[in-house]
């Protein structure tokens, strides 16, 4: 097959500040005993220029523009692509060290120093320094309320926190995967069929609240056996230990995800039902609508820790 030239991308060459900057992020690494350098850019850098300046260190890039992909993999990089642009810098770094973590570039633990574009869109000009000790983040009301339904988002943020909790924290020291499936429980009902007798049975709908602390803990029990947790768009849940049934059709997820993950794409896919799923081998937490995954989130223990460091990139310092 015949090699395909790309046009050559314009780079933006390394400024003395940039230089200086990245220097300094080497030096804040190696005296924090950190893991690497994430370099969130949205210009095609000469990455080449910043693997020679900094031979002996893990950087990686991130962002969300195709030619800052191609830049960073044409030069070599450590990459992860980002699926949207988030609002603020703070999620598109969130997003970043979540895309790393997946791809086995940081593990839960690591301290990683982040440069980005504080102020100016082509100066990296900001120094952050993020403890991955526990949970990255949960869900902001802005994630949630980027899904088009019409679960409402007290029903859909009660679940997947829920989710994030039992990702986290297992039962009684064992990891243990799950399934919720949100918002049109008649058509999910009719779409799967009982697996294990309904622990929810015969109880009033108060009783079956998903917001009530007591609700929560018996489904943290209950997620233990095998099955789905069906849960109406007003936060009563309809029943569980369901198998669902949906087709597997069209179902197209990431290699490594198994049958609990494919039945959550593939309901979420011919109902208009929101479905979560719950990893038992790594407690990630992802949210499935119209069969495709629209949100993870990795069940980490606290949240993160920054530390800012700001530089003026017009103004030299002694």
């Amino acid at each position: 097959m015949p090699k395909v030239d790309r046009p050559s991308l314009k780079r933006i060459e390394l400024t003395e500040s940039l230089r200086e900057i990245l220097i300094g992020a080497e030096r804040i690494l190696g005296s924090l005993c950190a893991q690497a350098i994430v370099f969130l850019a949205d210009s095609p850098f000469d990455f080449a220029a910043i693997k020679q300046l900094l031979p002996h260190t893990r950087v990686i890039v991130a962002s969300g523009r195709t030619e800052v992909q191609q830049a960073a993999r044409d030069d070599g990089m450590l990459f992860v692509p980002l699926d949207h642009e988030p609002e603020s810098r703070r999620l598109q770094l969130t997003q970043a060290l979540l895309e790393s973590i997946a791809d086995e570039l940081l593990q839960t633990g690591d301290r990683v120093v982040a440069l980005y574009p504080g102020f100016e869109r082509t100066e990296i000009d900001t120094i952050s320094v993020i403890n991955l000790g526990e949970q990255l983040a949960r869900l902001t009301s802005r994630d949630l309320q980027r899904l088009e339904t019409q679960v409402p988002l007290e029903t859909l943020r009660s679940v997947v926190d829920l989710a994030v909790e039992i990702g986290r924290e297992g039962r009684e020291g064992k990891p243990v995967g799950a399934i919720f499936v949100v918002g049109n429980h008649r058509k999910v009902l009719a779409l799967s069929h009982e697996q294990v007798h309904d622990p929810f049975r015969g109880y009033s709908a108060k009783e079956r609240m998903i917001r009530d602390p007591r609700v929560r803990e018996s489904i943290k029990e209950i997620a233990q056996l095998d099955g789905a947790f069906v849960i109406s768009a007003d936060g009563i849940v309809q029943s569980a230990g369901r198998n669902l049934d949906a087709p597997m059709t069209g179902i197209n997820i990431s290699k490594g995800l198994g049958s609990r993950h494919c039945a959550a794409a593939a309901i979420s896919k011919v109902t208009n039902a929101v479905a979560v799923a719950v990893s038992e081998s790594t407690g990630t937490v992802r949210v499935f609508q119209h069969g495709e995954v629209v949100l993870r989130i990795e069940p980490m223990m606290r949240a993160m820790k920054w530390q800012h460091y700001e530089t003026d990139s017009a103004t030299n310092h002694d």
